[in-house]
């Protein structure tokens, strides 16, 4: 199987389950601030959640997503990340 490519795998900052990078939602941390990255391109350090709620809610509850991104999350930040969460659920 020559020119097979790996699927890149990354794991749930929610729920520790690793999974197919393009099964998740990556939130990215820049100089700019905290939001989530669509194209997941983006420069900075990220985080990368699961599409279901739970995790959502785990992550932020435990502070998991704030430690994975090594910066405090604040509100706004959460705000945005809730509606591109609920976008990806369409």
């Amino acid at each position: 199987m020559a020119g097979a490519r790996k699927t890149p795998m990354r794991r749930c900052v929610g729920c520790g389950e690793s999974r197919d990078k393009r099964d998740l939602m990556r939130i990215v941390r820049t100089d700019e601030g905290v939001f989530p990255d669509p194209t997941g391109k983006k420069n900075g350090r990220g985080a990368y959640l699961c599409l279901k709620q739970e995790c959502l809610d785990k992550a932020v509850k435990t502070h998991a997503l704030s430690r994975a991104l090594k910066t405090e999350v604040s509100e706004a930040d959460l705000a945005q990340i809730r509606e591109a969460w609920s976008q990806y659920n369409g």
